[in-house]
């Protein structure tokens, strides 16, 4: 398939991703993203394609011609476990190979092992942020689902505040952002980052949960902020292409634009059919609506 030359400010736009995967010093990468943090960047979940914590992702995501993949972080001894340096060069030659970048760092291994009451998390935590500034990554999602479960459980909620506030210092110091997803209303988030009380700790705001939750996304992506939202995940639980289901992508937009918001969207779910068809679908949808540059 012929590929159309990208302009000066999409180069850019890839450019600065990559500086980011490969954990380039800040003054060269601050060069390139500040022209590239106009628009938006679109991702995908690794564990949405098979290749969970493996660098192949990075090959996956620009096949569909995403900028980058949101990469899973867990307990020691993975073999491309980002807390060793020797598979951090692993990562890093896959970025520059593919030209896509690793956008963040989720946790879904909280969902079993709960960080609101396994001791064991908290290290893990800490251990994320340390790998997240090794390679230039500014958010690390923090999952609140199954065994972490938060909805109507306030004593879950208030020492996971706890913890967090141990943490948040050393987030802030290396400029790092703890992402909160869980499928608490926007009002129960803001509990959690009140009661927190740092800029390092803010929402993961997944519009396909939260839809699914009778919630008003674009009422509650008002409400929160752009200096609240740290990334967005693109989901519709109608397994739909995206724009053909129940979350209006374009009214997710608008509120965006309301609040000054850009950054990383990352693609999780859809499973119609092949997943690279589905996932290029989606992808050629959300590139109308979330472009790389915008005015």
């Amino acid at each position: 398939m012929q590929r159309h030359p990208l302009s000066r400010r999409q180069m850019l736009a890839r450019s600065a991703g990559t500086v980011a995967a490969l954990g380039l010093s800040p003054d060269m990468s601050g060069l390139l993203a500040a022209d590239a943090k106009r628009g938006f960047k679109l991702g995908v979940c690794d564990w949405m394609t098979g290749k969970g914590g493996d660098p192949e992702v990075l090959r996956i995501a620009a096949e569909l011609g995403l900028d980058g993949a949101m990469v899973s972080f867990g307990e020691p001894g993975g073999k491309y476990d980002l807390r060793k340096p020797e598979a951090r060069q692993q990562w890093e030659e896959s970025a520059k190979k593919h030209g896509t970048a690793i956008s963040s760092l989720g946790m879904g291994c909280l969902n079993e092992i709960p960080y609101k009451s396994d001791p064991r998390t908290e290290e893990w935590v800490s251990d994320a942020i340390d790998a997240a500034k090794a390679v230039g990554v500014k958010v690390i999602l923090l999952a609140f689902f199954g065994k972490d479960e938060l909805k109507g459980d306030r004593a879950g909620t208030d020492e996971v505040i706890r913890r967090l506030k141990k943490v948040a210092p050393k987030a802030e110091k290396a400029g790092v952002i703890l992402g909160v997803e869980s499928w608490l209303s926007a009002d129960e988030h803001l509990y959690i980052l009140d009661g927190v009380g740092s800029t390092a700790v803010q929402v993961y705001y997944d519009v396909g949960n939260s839809k699914s939750k009778g919630y008003d996304i674009y009422k509650e992506i008002r409400q929160l902020g752009a200096k609240r939202l740290c990334e967005f995940h693109a989901k519709d639980y109608s397994n739909k292409t995206f724009g053909q289901g129940q979350v209006d992508f374009k009214e997710v937009r608008k509120a965006m634009d309301d609040i000054g918001w850009r950054g990383w969207i990352q693609l999780e779910g859809s499973q119609r059919g092949n997943m690279m068809t589905a996932y290029k679908e989606d992808t050629a949808y959300l590139r109308t609506v979330f472009p790389r540059e915008t005015p």
